[in-house]
């Protein structure tokens, strides 16, 4: 069902996107107590009545704006090995850099809003089983869980070091960890 706003018509998937893109950036870059029906009305343009009819209040409509997020599809099993280990560096850090952003990552950290933990907590899990599985079926021999550890802080450690994740950063830790994960 359509909605009517001032200069056109806009369609319901429009404002929900809106929703969901004003939420995951309030997010990823205050936290989760930054996630506030006005935050979002400010941010995104919709009115607070149009979210309040959506949403009961900040959690639910937090949890769906997590919802959308969607993991990316593992490389298939023919790929190279080494495209297989870029592909684990660069969706390790995915569920911070595009999921619940630093933000969320220092309220999951210092359990600021025990209220969101665990529903960060099972969107990092669901992402985290997926790589996984791709590193079990590359590499019999790794521990999947320290790989993805080691990688998850080596960029927590790079951004808090220096503000921000230099480039080349995924090329220096795949030239760290290829003649390990290379020779499993």
């Amino acid at each position: 069902m359509p909605l009517f706003r001032t200069g056109g018509l806009v369609a319901k998937g429009d404002v929900d996107q809106r929703i969901a893109d004003a939420t995951l950036e309030l997010l990823r870059t205050r936290g989760p107590r930054g996630v506030t029906v006005e935050a979002v009305t400010a941010r995104s343009g919709v009115a607070k009545t149009t979210i309040y009819r959506r949403y009961r209040d900040r959690r639910e409509m937090l949890s769906a704006a997590l919802g959308r997020l969607t993991p990316t599809a593992p490389p298939g099993a023919d790929a190279d090995p080494r495209e297989r280990l870029r592909w684990v560096i660069e969706h390790a850090v995915e569920a911070v850099e595009g999921g619940i952003g630093f933000g969320g990552f220092a309220a999951l950290l210092t359990d600021e809003d025990p209220e969101f933990t665990d529903v960060f907590r099972r969107l990092l899990a669901g992402q985290r089983a997926a790589l996984e599985t791709v590193i079990e079926d590359s590499w019999a021999g790794v521990d999947a869980a320290t790989l993805i550890d080691a990688l998850v802080g080596a960029y927590t450690a790079e951004r808090a070091r220096t503000g921000t994740v230099a480039e080349g950063w995924q090329t220096r830790l795949f030239d760290l960890f290829w003649p390990v994960v290379g020779s499993a």
